[in-house]
């Protein structure tokens, strides 16, 4: 199976309208927080579904020094992930996603429901949690919402989109679901895989 986006190159960087963070005057901000167009073919026969998922595996660990104007994150800190979209029940039919048909701009709070292709469903992503102690943003986030790494991380992140094509039409899941629910619930039942990433930074020293 192969994925391809139209919208950036395998380990080239997005464009800023693909991120949920930009440089702004005076420091950074919201992005257009679009969903970058997927596509993929060479599906195995046998599939009846897929699952997507984007996650950036490049997340500091060192929760204080994130954002400080006084401290660069250097690259080689210890990293974790950070998933920024988990969608599963994708219809098997289902080839292509378009840009910014899932998601354009930041909801305070989450998206409630966001749009993609019918009858699939979208779990929560990472900024959940990020955002659980902001009373100004605090909320269940689902769908995709796009990179916003820290401004004085000196790591060039990457974002792999990753596509499975699974056996199942529906993976038995909560309403409230995470990227880990889905990952344990498609065991056993992934016909093949397929994964592209772009890169992202905030960081006007980190350059690639």
């Amino acid at each position: 199976m192969q994925i391809r986006s139209n919208s950036f190159q395998h380990r080239q960087r997005l464009a800023a309208e693909f991120a949920a963070g930009q440089a702004v005057d005076g420091g950074y901000g919201f992005a257009a927080n679009r969903n970058p167009h997927l596509a993929w073919d060479e599906v195995p026969e046998g599939t009846r579904s897929f699952v997507l998922i984007c996650i950036d595996p490049d997340i500091p660990t060192v929760a204080e020094m994130v954002g400080r104007d006084d401290v660069q994150i250097p690259e080689h800190q210890v990293r974790g992930d950070f998933i920024h979209w988990v969608m599963a029940d994708i219809p098997a039919d289902v080839r292509e996603i378009a840009a910014g048909s899932c998601s354009d701009g930041v909801v305070a709070h989450g998206k409630r429901d966001p749009a993609g292709p019918h009858g699939a469903r979208q779990g929560l992503n990472d900024y959940t949690g990020w955002f659980a102690g902001d009373p100004d943003m605090a909320g269940d986030w689902y769908g995709y919402d796009g990179p916003f790494p820290p401004p004085n991380d000196l790591r060039l992140h990457r974002y792999f989109f990753r596509v499975f094509a699974l056996d199942v039409e529906r993976l038995p899941l909560d309403a409230r679901f995470t990227a880990a629910d889905a990952l344990n619930a498609m065991h056993g039942h992934v016909l093949a895989q397929a994964s592209i990433y772009g890169t992202y930074s905030l960081n006007p020293a980190v350059k690639g």
